[in-house]
C-alpha cells in the first residue's frame, strides 16, 4: 500500500494527515471548518483515497491558516505516498459536472510545483467560508506535493457547485495520476529518467 502519515505543528495550526493513494475513498476529517472537510471527503471519495485529517487552527483568528496549512501537510503526505513514481501514469485529468457548474482538472506529478487557478467564483463567501482559501489550499498542496496543477472552473452559477466540481475533478485527477501502469513496466514515466 502507498501510504503516508505527516504531521506538521506550528504556532498557529496542528495538523494530523494520514493517506493510503490505493484505499477505497474513506474519509475521516475533522479540520473545524465544515465546508471544507465536504470539500476534502470530495478528494477521498472520488480519488479513492483514504484520508484522516486531524487539524487545531487559530479559527477564532479565520480559517486561512487551518486551510493553508492542510494543503501543506497534504502536499506532504501525498508526494511521501506517491514515492519513486516508478510504473504511474503521472499525468491525471478529469472533467466534473454539478448541475449548472463545470470544471477541469489537470495533473502532472512533475516533481515541480506549478499552479495555474483559473476561477472566478460567483461569490464571495459560501456559508461562512470565504472562496479565496481554495486558492490558499492548492498553493500549500502543489508547492509541497511538487505537482503542476491546472484548475479550470469553465462555468457555474452557485459557488458551492463550483467548489465541489473542482474538488471531485481534483480527485478524479489525482486518482488517475497515480495508478501504475503495467505498460510501463516498472519505469520511470520521464525521459529525464527522474521526477
Amino acid at each position: 500500500m502507498r501510504s503516508a502519515e505527516v504531521s506538521r505543528n506550528t504556532l498557529e495550526t496542528r495538523i494530523a494527515v494520514r493517506l493510503n493513494l490505493d484505499g477505497t475513498g474513506k474519509a475521516t476529517l475533522n479540520t473545524g471548518v465544515p465546508f471544507f472537510d465536504h470539500m476534502l471527503d470530495q478528494i477521498a471519495r472520488h480519488g479513492l483515497i483514504d484520508l484522516d485529517i486531524q487539524a487545531e487552527g487559530d479559527l477564532h483568528i479565520d480559517a486561512h491558516h487551518t486551510v493553508e496549512d492542510v494543503g501543506i501537510t497534504l502536499g506532504q503526505a501525498f508526494a511521501k505516498a506517491v514515492g519513486d513514481k516508478k510504473g504511474i501514469r503521472r499525468y491525471g485529468h478529469a472533467y466534473v459536472p454539478l448541475d449548472e457548474a463545470l470544471s477541469r482538472v489537470v495533473v502532472d506529478l512533475s516533481g515541480r510545483p506549478g499552479l495555474e487557478y483559473h476561477v472566478d467564483y460567483t461569490r464571495a463567501r459560501i456559508g461562512e467560508f470565504d472562496v479565496d482559501l481554495l486558492l490558499e489550499f492548492f498553493r500549500g498542496f502543489i508547492n509541497h506535493a511538487a505537482v503542476t496543477l491546472h484548475v479550470d472552473n469553465l462555468r457555474g452559477i452557485n459557488a458551492h457547485h463550483q467548489a465541489e466540481t473542482i474538488f471531485k475533478a481534483f480527485g478524479r485527477a489525482l486518482r488517475m495520476a497515480v495508478e501504475t501502469d503495467d505498460r510501463m513496466g516498472g519505469q520511470m514515466p520521464s525521459t529525464k529518467g527522474s521526477l
